[in-house]
């Protein structure tokens, strides 16, 4: 039998078993920066995207002053479903 019953809860999963083994954050910006990084992983993970790619262009944009770049596959996009 697997571990959970749907796929909701599969996705969710990563966060809920870090947050019990870490025992989570004992600061309001410590758990923005959990809630922030767990939503980058499990979305870059959803649309087979490199995690460590995406916060590298993440960093380097905030450092050039561009703007950040979006975790809507481009593909949704151009087809008007992310904006």
């Amino acid at each position: 039998m697997p571990p959970t019953n749907n796929f909701a809860e599969q996705q969710i999963r990563h966060g809920v078993i870090w947050r019990k083994t870490s025992y989570g954050s004992d600061s309001p910006r410590g758990c923005l920066f959990a809630g922030r990084i767990l939503t980058v992983v499990a979305t870059c993970r959803q649309h087979a995207r490199s995690v460590f790619s995406f916060l590298c262009d993440a960093v380097i944009s905030t450092l050039r002053g561009l703007a950040a770049p979006s975790l809507i596959p481009i593909e949704l996009l151009s087809n008007g479903v992310g904006g």
